[in-house]
């Protein structure tokens, strides 16, 4: 009973979406307003209807109902409490089903903190938001039904992917699509802009505030995925340059650039039509990214789907969101020219240089993505690995390392650049200081990692420079931070990718091996049994002139219902590095065992800098509400001493 009310639901979310979609748009067509004010109820009314849906499915879950395919398929009677809730997203179906509820969501919250836009802008961003939540529900109903039964059901379970039985995949997932899903407001916002013929400072302002938020969503999405890869995959990577992994980073990219070129926009009429252009970009990459995890063209261990026909309905769904937005900017571009003029020695140049920066970056990753996958289309078999994306993302980071922080010195309008590379040279000549240390003390360090560092060290010496010397608003705050976090990352991932150890060994119980002054004794293995997997474990004693630092315990992890035994890694976190163990095979049986040791120099820099990052954004979000408080406060002192007077 409970399938069927939640399939119910979902028929009616999609009748209330096709009727967002029409009434609100027919309404400003018509200069309605009693259509256009259904907008917002029935966005609320989308919201529960697939709210619904989604917790019904989570209580299917929990009940272990296996008369519904898609549980039994996922879930299992072992399966712990808290993996049956997550295994609700943990494949195909269910996730979906998350994306088109926090849709939902991100419709609502529109509807209801939409103070400030008119009646007829309001009308046409539901209006383009209930399309697509029109697509994506019926790509649900119609070929990733998680509702489907199964009689007679089966008493018991396949179980979870043991690879999403781990805190990681119970927050990535719904992190990523808030991320996703959030950029779907700047599509709408800017595709309403272009029906109504006119976009201000004030839209772009208020467009500004969703792209910092489904940006930060994004970031966060991103950093738990590379520190879960990291932590559980056992090979001691955080980033792959995965299809699937780009998939979440190419709008990340588009995202990072629309905010660059945003902040010119809501400051004068310039690069209008670019803002818009980057906000159909995002979204549609994040489109892209959702067929190439679905459709079974790309082989991945984050893929859920492989099935043609669903990558054929999402490339539908593409076709429709961004070859319409397209046209209608083709349509509209006239009306987007810049009517004020951008002086080539001032701050906007320079941020339009690093949106551009990054949209290069983009389409060099797309390219690199999806060109095994049409030479495979046509018979033919190429890889592009990370060589490829390693070498083409050093050339093209340069430059933006180079102007990031000479953007911080410029002012708005008009500036002379010689003065500010003038100023700039006390932090150049610090940083290059700063890295003949560091390639003094470290061993082993090639010319692209002695670069990355310098860019490191420029950033963080010139940004925090500039923060000292002026006003501290929220904004600048913000923006400080974020350039922090850039900074951070550099670093930390200069040395992790080029002063890194790792060493394959054969060890049997009691032997040891030296590595990078460290002793690391091998004391054998031992099964453990554990609330939903049974585990060989093993017990490696690391010590520093002869003190036992910590015992590390990576484990060999046997899951039920599961053939292939899981690796899982035991590390030893420190600020400066980590100490990484896997355990691999038992070779003989004589108790020997491969084991896999890495010592990675300043890897939680990067993270780190992933979260300054995020939280730069964060702050850059409260800096518009700051600046309204201050101007309403501003606004009453002015009209109290017109009453006194």
């Amino acid at each position: 009973m409970l399938a069927a009310i939640g399939q119910f639901n979902l028929i009616i979310a999609l009748m209330l979406s096709l009727l967002l979609a029409i009434i609100p748009m027919v309404g400003y067509a018509r200069n309605n307003t009693a259509l256009m004010h259904t907008g917002r109820p029935l966005a609320y009314a989308l919201f529960l209807a697939v709210l619904s849906s989604f917790l019904i499915l989570i209580t299917l879950f929990i009940q272990q109902d296996f008369s519904v395919t898609y549980v039994w398929q996922h879930s299992s009677l072992e399966l712990p409490l808290r993996y049956r809730i997550t295994a609700t997203w943990g494949a195909h179906e269910g996730s979906i089903l998350m994306w088109i509820t926090i849709q939902a969501l991100w419709i609502a919250a529109v509807a209801r903190f939409s103070g400030a836009l008119n009646l007829n802008q309001l009308s046409r961003v539901l209006s383009i938001l209930g399309l697509i939540s029109v697509g994506f529900i019926a790509f649900i109903l119609f070929t990733s039904n998680p509702f489907e039964r199964t009689f007679p059901a089966p008493l018991d379970g396949r179980d979870l992917n043991p690879l999403l039985q781990d805190f990681g995949m119970i927050v990535h997932p719904p992190l990523l699509y808030f991320g996703y899903v959030g950029l779907s407001v700047a599509f709408a916002l800017s595709v309403a802009a272009l029906i109504g013929g006119k976009i201000d400072e004030h839209w772009i302002r208020w467009s500004k505030k969703w792209t910092n938020m489904a940006w930060a969503f994004l970031t966060m999405g991103i950093i738990l995925g590379s520190w879960w890869a990291y932590y559980e995959l056992g090979w001691g990577g955080w980033w792959f340059w995965d299809p699937v992994e780009n998939a979440s980073f190419l709008p990340w990219l588009a995202g990072t650039a629309l905010i660059h070129v945003q902040a010119v926009s809501e400051r004068k009429n310039a690069f209008r039509g670019w803002t818009v252009l980057l906000a159909i970009t995002a979204f549609s990459l994040s489109v892209l990214g959702t067929f190439l995890v679905r459709s079974g063209s790309i082989t991945s261990v984050h893929s859920f789907a492989a099935d043609p026909t669903r990558g054929l309905f999402i490339l539908g769904l593409l076709a429709l969101f961004a070859g319409g937005a397209l046209i209608l900017f083709a349509l509209r571009a006239d009306k987007l020219r810049s009517t004020e003029a951008v002086n080539f020695n001032s701050k906007e140049t320079l941020l339009l240089a690093n949106s551009l920066i990054f949209i290069v970056a983009t389409f060099t990753v797309l390219l690199g993505t999806i060109f095994p996958m049409i030479f495979e289309a046509i018979g033919q078999k190429i890889s592009v690995g990370a060589p490829y994306f390693g070498l083409m993302f050093f050339l093209i980071m340069i430059p933006m390392a180079l102007l990031l922080p000479l953007a911080g010195q410029v002012h708005w309008q008009k500036d002379v650049f010689t003065v500010a590379c003038r100023s700039l040279w006390p932090y150049a000549s610090l940083s290059i200081i700063m890295t003949a240390l560091v390639w003094w003390s470290v061993d082993h360090i090639n010319v692209r990692g002695i670069v990355c560092i310098l860019g490191a060290f420029w950033v963080f010496t010139a940004t925090t420079g500039h923060f000292l010397k002026n006003k501290k608003t929220a904004g600048f705050i913000g923006m400080t931070i974020a350039h922090w976090g850039v900074a951070f990352f550099l670093f930390g991932m200069a040395m992790v990718e080029h002063t890194d150890t790792e060493k394959d060994v054969l060890l049997k119980p009691g032997q040891n091996i030296h590595l990078n002054g460290y002793d690391f004794e091998f004391k054998g293995v031992q099964w453990v049994n554990k609330e939903n997997y049974r585990a060989q474990q093993g017990q490696v004693l690391v010590s520093k002139n002869n003190q036992v630092i910590t015992t590390l315990k990576p484990q060999k992890r046997h899951y039920p219902k599961q053939q292939n035994p899981m690796t899982e890694a035991s590390i030893y976190p420190g600020f400066t590095k980590d100490i990484y163990v896997s355990l691999g095979e038992q070779i003989n049986n004589q108790g020997a065992w491969a084991v896999r040791i890495y010592i990675k120099p300043f890897i939680r820099w990067m993270w780190f800098g992933g979260i300054l990052m995020l939280l730069g954004a964060v702050v850059g979000l409260f800096s518009a509400r700051i600046k309204r408080l201050e101007q309403r406060q501003i606004n009453q002192m002015m009209k109290e001493e017109l009453n006194l007077l």
